[in-house]
């Protein structure tokens, strides 16, 4: 218990989680993905970056119901961009829509490097897979490469999963994160 609350503290004050550089530890894997619990229009936003007057330059905004995700895993290849990731059970919770994925039939993985750094040396960077569909009981699986290259720094990575880009003015917006990060060496 101690070491978990030692944990949840250094990630809410904002502590790095180790793999800054590549050659230390380049696989970061996530066991358990865990849905966005904002109440029903109720942003909750994650990557937030903000100039030196407090403006927010950046964010990814948060679904626009509660979601839940019954199993999940991420793994990421911090040398290569290789990515996989699976998801059962990622459905909204409350609504007419409720137990179901409701409209949403596409999903992508998101890898955020650096979350909330404006440093310049070790910027935020925001990297998406491909697009991949979402059944209407909410299971999908990507394996893949991420679009872009990542950073030779990628600190406190952060694995989201967000609506795909064919819902319009909702596309982007983050359904689940992933939870229990765990780094390893190649």
């Amino acid at each position: 218990m101690k070491k978990a609350s030692a944990v949840v503290v250094a990630l809410l004050c904002g502590a790095p989680l180790q793999a800054e550089g590549h050659d230390n530890n380049s696989i970061v894997s996530w066991r358990n993905v865990a849905g966005v619990i904002s109440a029903p229009g109720i942003d909750n936003p994650v990557a937030v970056t903000m100039d030196q007057h407090g403006a927010v330059l950046t964010q990814i905004h948060s679904g626009t119901q509660p979601w839940v995700a019954r199993f999940g895993d991420a793994t990421v290849d911090l040398m290569t961009g290789a990515i996989e990731f699976s998801v059962r059970g990622l459905v909204l919770s409350g609504g007419n829509s409720s137990g179901t994925a409701g409209p949403i039939n596409q999903i992508v993985g998101t890898l955020v490097c650096n979350p909330g750094s404006t440093n310049g040396n070790q910027p935020q960077t925001i990297l998406d897979t491909a697009p991949v569909a979402l059944s209407a009981f909410g299971d999908a699986y990507f394996s893949g490469e991420l679009t872009m290259p990542i950073p030779s720094s990628c600190g406190s990575p952060l694995f989201l999963i967000r609506i795909g880009p064919a819902f319009g003015r909702f596309a982007g917006r983050w359904l689940a994160t992933g939870v229990e990060p765990h780094f390893e060496r190649r």
